[in-house]
Protein backbone atom coordinates (compact mmCIF):
# COMPACT_ATOMS: atom_id res chain seq x y z
CA UNK A 1 0.00 0.00 0.00
CA UNK A 2 2.84 2.35 0.89
CA UNK A 3 4.54 1.52 -2.40
CA UNK A 4 1.34 2.32 -4.31
CA UNK A 5 0.99 5.66 -2.53
CA UNK A 6 4.60 6.54 -3.41
CA UNK A 7 3.91 5.80 -7.07
CA UNK A 8 0.85 8.05 -7.01
CA UNK A 9 2.94 10.83 -5.43
CA UNK A 10 5.68 10.51 -8.08
CA UNK A 11 3.07 10.52 -10.83
CA UNK A 12 1.56 13.75 -9.52
CA UNK A 13 4.97 15.37 -9.15
CA UNK A 14 5.88 14.51 -12.74
CA UNK A 15 2.50 15.82 -13.92
CA UNK A 16 3.08 19.11 -12.07
CA UNK A 17 6.56 19.44 -13.59
CA UNK A 18 5.19 18.78 -17.09
CA UNK A 19 2.38 21.34 -16.66
CA UNK A 20 4.80 23.94 -15.26
CA UNK A 21 7.19 23.35 -18.18
CA UNK A 22 4.36 23.73 -20.67
CA UNK A 23 3.24 27.00 -19.09
CA UNK A 24 6.80 28.35 -19.08
CA UNK A 25 7.23 27.39 -22.75
CA UNK A 26 3.90 28.94 -23.76
CA UNK A 27 4.30 32.12 -21.69
CA UNK A 28 6.81 33.95 -23.96
CA UNK A 29 4.77 33.07 -27.04
CA UNK A 30 1.57 34.31 -25.36
CA UNK A 31 3.24 37.57 -24.32
CA UNK A 32 4.61 38.20 -27.81
CA UNK A 33 1.26 37.44 -29.46
CA UNK A 34 -0.63 39.55 -26.93
CA UNK A 35 1.71 42.51 -27.32
CA UNK A 36 1.48 42.31 -31.12
CA UNK A 37 -2.32 42.13 -31.03
CA UNK A 38 -2.68 45.03 -28.58
CA UNK A 39 -0.36 47.30 -30.56
CA UNK A 40 -1.41 46.18 -34.03
CA UNK A 41 -5.19 46.17 -33.95
CA UNK A 42 -5.38 49.91 -33.29
CA UNK A 43 -3.63 50.62 -36.62
CA UNK A 44 -5.79 48.33 -38.74
CA UNK A 45 -8.22 50.24 -40.95
CA UNK A 46 -9.57 50.24 -44.48
CA UNK A 47 -6.64 52.26 -45.84
CA UNK A 48 -4.19 49.71 -44.48
CA UNK A 49 -5.63 47.02 -46.77
CA UNK A 50 -6.38 49.18 -49.82
CA UNK A 51 -3.62 51.79 -50.15
CA UNK A 52 0.10 51.79 -50.71
CA UNK A 53 2.76 53.16 -48.36
CA UNK A 54 3.20 56.92 -47.89
CA UNK A 55 6.56 58.73 -48.25
CA UNK A 56 8.75 58.94 -45.13
CA UNK A 57 7.35 61.33 -42.53
CA UNK A 58 3.85 61.48 -44.07
CA UNK A 59 1.05 59.98 -42.00
CA UNK A 60 -1.40 57.37 -43.28
CA UNK A 61 -1.08 54.94 -46.15
CA UNK A 62 -1.34 51.19 -46.12
CA UNK A 63 0.25 47.92 -47.15
CA UNK A 64 -1.86 46.71 -50.06
CA UNK A 65 1.23 46.04 -52.28
CA UNK A 66 2.87 44.10 -49.45
CA UNK A 67 -0.24 41.98 -48.76
CA UNK A 68 -0.71 41.17 -52.46
CA UNK A 69 3.02 40.55 -52.90
CA UNK A 70 3.07 38.12 -49.98
CA UNK A 71 0.22 36.11 -51.48
CA UNK A 72 1.78 36.10 -54.97
CA UNK A 73 5.34 35.26 -53.89
CA UNK A 74 4.24 32.56 -51.46
CA UNK A 75 1.67 31.10 -53.88
CA UNK A 76 4.18 30.84 -56.75
CA UNK A 77 6.76 29.41 -54.37
CA UNK A 78 4.27 26.74 -53.32
CA UNK A 79 3.57 25.86 -56.95
CA UNK A 80 7.30 25.42 -57.56
CA UNK A 81 7.94 23.44 -54.37
CA UNK A 82 4.98 21.06 -54.51
CA UNK A 83 6.09 18.66 -57.29
CA UNK A 84 9.67 18.46 -56.02
CA UNK A 85 8.66 18.05 -52.38
CA UNK A 86 5.99 15.43 -52.99
CA UNK A 87 8.21 13.62 -55.52
CA UNK A 88 11.07 13.45 -53.05
CA UNK A 89 8.73 12.22 -50.32
CA UNK A 90 7.37 9.48 -52.59
CA UNK A 91 10.86 8.34 -53.57
CA UNK A 92 12.01 8.18 -49.95
CA UNK A 93 8.91 6.37 -48.69
CA UNK A 94 7.94 4.08 -51.57
CA UNK A 95 11.36 3.20 -52.98
CA UNK A 96 13.55 2.88 -49.86
CA UNK A 97 16.25 0.91 -51.72
CA UNK A 98 16.73 3.46 -54.48
CA UNK A 99 20.38 4.52 -54.90
CA UNK A 100 19.41 8.19 -54.97
CA UNK A 101 17.85 8.09 -51.49
CA UNK A 102 20.99 8.63 -49.35
CA UNK A 103 21.94 11.69 -51.40
CA UNK A 104 18.35 12.92 -51.50
CA UNK A 105 17.97 12.55 -47.73
CA UNK A 106 21.27 14.37 -47.14
CA UNK A 107 20.20 17.24 -49.40
CA UNK A 108 16.77 17.40 -47.76
CA UNK A 109 18.18 17.44 -44.24
CA UNK A 110 20.81 20.02 -45.18
CA UNK A 111 18.25 22.26 -46.84
CA UNK A 112 15.91 21.88 -43.87
CA UNK A 113 18.61 22.91 -41.40
CA UNK A 114 20.04 25.70 -43.53
CA UNK A 115 19.22 29.24 -42.32
CA UNK A 116 16.59 30.95 -44.44
CA UNK A 117 18.95 33.80 -45.27
CA UNK A 118 21.30 31.35 -47.01
CA UNK A 119 18.40 30.09 -49.13
CA UNK A 120 17.76 33.67 -50.13
CA UNK A 121 21.43 34.03 -51.01
CA UNK A 122 21.19 30.88 -53.15
CA UNK A 123 18.19 32.30 -55.01
CA UNK A 124 20.11 35.56 -55.43
CA UNK A 125 23.02 33.76 -57.09
CA UNK A 126 20.78 31.64 -59.33
CA UNK A 127 18.29 34.30 -60.46
CA UNK A 128 19.12 37.86 -59.41
CA UNK A 129 22.73 37.79 -60.59
CA UNK A 130 21.74 36.06 -63.83
CA UNK A 131 18.91 38.54 -64.54
CA UNK A 132 20.77 41.56 -63.24
CA UNK A 133 17.79 42.74 -61.17
CA UNK A 134 15.70 41.84 -58.14
CA UNK A 135 12.38 40.17 -58.87
CA UNK A 136 9.34 38.53 -57.34
CA UNK A 137 10.30 35.28 -59.09
CA UNK A 138 13.60 35.08 -57.22
CA UNK A 139 11.66 35.64 -53.98
CA UNK A 140 9.33 32.78 -54.90
CA UNK A 141 12.33 30.55 -55.61
CA UNK A 142 13.73 31.35 -52.15
CA UNK A 143 10.34 30.48 -50.64
CA UNK A 144 10.37 27.19 -52.60
CA UNK A 145 13.78 26.32 -51.12
CA UNK A 146 12.21 26.74 -47.67
CA UNK A 147 9.13 24.67 -48.50
CA UNK A 148 10.66 21.69 -50.36
CA UNK A 149 12.29 19.90 -47.39
CA UNK A 150 9.21 20.44 -45.21
CA UNK A 151 6.89 19.01 -47.88
CA UNK A 152 9.26 16.11 -48.59
CA UNK A 153 9.59 15.19 -44.92
CA UNK A 154 5.84 15.39 -44.28
CA UNK A 155 4.99 13.41 -47.41
CA UNK A 156 7.49 10.68 -46.53
CA UNK A 157 6.10 10.41 -43.00
CA UNK A 158 2.44 10.19 -43.97
CA UNK A 159 3.06 7.73 -46.82
CA UNK A 160 4.81 5.40 -44.38
CA UNK A 161 1.63 5.40 -42.28
CA UNK A 162 -0.49 4.03 -45.14
CA UNK A 163 -1.04 0.28 -44.53
CA UNK A 164 0.94 -1.99 -46.87
CA UNK A 165 -2.13 -4.10 -47.62
CA UNK A 166 -3.44 -1.20 -49.74
CA UNK A 167 -0.36 -1.46 -51.95
CA UNK A 168 -0.60 -5.25 -52.01
CA UNK A 169 -4.25 -5.05 -53.07
CA UNK A 170 -3.35 -2.76 -55.98
CA UNK A 171 -0.43 -4.92 -57.07
CA UNK A 172 -2.64 -8.02 -56.85
CA UNK A 173 -4.99 -6.41 -59.36
CA UNK A 174 -2.10 -6.11 -61.80
CA UNK A 175 -1.55 -2.38 -61.46
CA UNK A 176 2.00 -1.09 -61.96
CA UNK A 177 3.76 0.35 -58.93
CA UNK A 178 3.46 3.99 -60.06
CA UNK A 179 -0.28 3.55 -60.62
CA UNK A 180 -0.71 2.04 -57.16
CA UNK A 181 1.06 5.04 -55.63
CA UNK A 182 -0.93 7.64 -57.58
CA UNK A 183 -4.33 5.94 -57.40
CA UNK A 184 -4.29 4.30 -53.97
CA UNK A 185 -1.45 5.42 -51.70
CA UNK A 186 -1.50 9.18 -52.30
CA UNK A 187 -5.32 9.48 -52.00
CA UNK A 188 -5.15 7.55 -48.73
CA UNK A 189 -2.58 10.02 -47.40
CA UNK A 190 -3.93 13.20 -48.99
CA UNK A 191 -4.90 14.76 -45.64
CA UNK A 192 -1.33 14.54 -44.36
CA UNK A 193 0.14 15.67 -47.67
CA UNK A 194 -2.12 18.74 -47.79
CA UNK A 195 -1.22 19.49 -44.18
CA UNK A 196 2.46 19.45 -45.14
CA UNK A 197 1.79 21.88 -47.98
CA UNK A 198 -0.09 24.26 -45.69
CA UNK A 199 2.49 24.10 -42.91
CA UNK A 200 5.28 24.74 -45.42
CA UNK A 201 3.33 27.75 -46.71
CA UNK A 202 2.87 29.11 -43.20
CA UNK A 203 6.57 28.60 -42.45
CA UNK A 204 7.72 30.42 -45.59
CA UNK A 205 5.20 33.28 -45.48
CA UNK A 206 6.77 34.80 -42.37
CA UNK A 207 10.37 34.85 -43.62
CA UNK A 208 11.88 38.25 -44.36
CA UNK A 209 15.61 37.51 -44.70
CA UNK A 210 15.46 35.59 -48.03
CA UNK A 211 13.36 38.35 -49.60
CA UNK A 212 15.93 41.05 -48.84
CA UNK A 213 18.26 39.49 -51.43
CA UNK A 214 15.57 38.59 -53.93
CA UNK A 215 12.17 40.35 -54.02
CA UNK A 216 13.77 43.47 -52.49
CA UNK A 217 10.47 45.32 -52.01
CA UNK A 218 8.37 47.72 -54.06
CA UNK A 219 6.10 50.52 -52.89
CA UNK A 220 3.86 50.07 -55.96
CA UNK A 221 1.31 47.32 -56.48
CA UNK A 222 2.51 44.87 -59.11
CA UNK A 223 1.78 41.33 -60.25
CA UNK A 224 4.83 41.20 -62.53
CA UNK A 225 7.15 38.52 -61.17
CA UNK A 226 10.06 39.89 -63.21
CA UNK A 227 10.02 43.12 -61.18
CA UNK A 228 10.84 43.81 -57.51
CA UNK A 229 7.83 42.94 -55.37
CA UNK A 230 6.81 43.94 -51.87
CA UNK A 231 5.96 41.51 -49.06
CA UNK A 232 4.64 41.89 -45.53
CA UNK A 233 7.78 40.58 -43.76
CA UNK A 234 9.94 42.96 -45.81
CA UNK A 235 7.71 45.98 -45.12
CA UNK A 236 7.45 45.04 -41.45
CA UNK A 237 11.25 44.92 -41.15
CA UNK A 238 11.71 48.24 -42.97
CA UNK A 239 9.08 50.01 -40.86
CA UNK A 240 10.26 48.51 -37.57
CA UNK A 241 13.79 49.93 -37.93
CA UNK A 242 12.59 53.33 -39.18
CA UNK A 243 12.59 56.44 -36.92
CA UNK A 244 8.90 57.25 -37.62
CA UNK A 245 6.27 56.48 -34.98
CA UNK A 246 3.48 56.05 -37.56
CA UNK A 247 5.54 53.42 -39.40
CA UNK A 248 6.11 51.60 -36.10
CA UNK A 249 2.33 51.39 -35.62
CA UNK A 250 1.90 50.06 -39.16
CA UNK A 251 4.65 47.51 -38.54
CA UNK A 252 2.64 46.16 -35.60
CA UNK A 253 -0.45 46.05 -37.80
CA UNK A 254 1.54 44.14 -40.44
CA UNK A 255 2.59 41.69 -37.74
CA UNK A 256 -1.06 41.12 -36.83
CA UNK A 257 -2.04 40.52 -40.47
CA UNK A 258 0.89 38.17 -41.00
CA UNK A 259 0.01 36.35 -37.81
CA UNK A 260 -3.60 36.07 -38.98
CA UNK A 261 -2.51 34.53 -42.29
CA UNK A 262 -0.33 31.97 -40.53
CA UNK A 263 -3.03 31.07 -37.99
CA UNK A 264 -5.60 30.79 -40.77
CA UNK A 265 -3.30 28.44 -42.68
CA UNK A 266 -2.74 26.30 -39.59
CA UNK A 267 -6.47 26.12 -38.88
CA UNK A 268 -7.06 25.12 -42.49
CA UNK A 269 -4.51 22.33 -42.06
CA UNK A 270 -6.35 21.09 -38.95
CA UNK A 271 -9.66 21.24 -40.79
CA UNK A 272 -8.26 19.18 -43.68
CA UNK A 273 -7.02 16.47 -41.32
CA UNK A 274 -9.99 16.38 -38.98
CA UNK A 275 -11.42 12.91 -38.49
CA UNK A 276 -8.49 11.25 -40.27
Amino acid sequence: MRNLQARYTRDRLILIVVIAGTILAALPLTLVLGYALVNGFSSLNWDFFTKGPKPPGELGGGMAPAIVGTLVITGVGLLMATPFGIGAGILLAEYPDNKLNPTLRLLSDTLNGMPAILKGLLAYVLVVKAQGSFSGFSGSLAMAFIMIPIIAKTTESVLKLVPWNIREAGLALGLPRWRVILSLVLPAARGGVVTGLLLATARAAGEAAPLIFTAFGNSLLTFDLSQPMDALPLRLYAYAISPYEDWHRQAWAAAVVLLGLIVLTSLLARWVTRGR
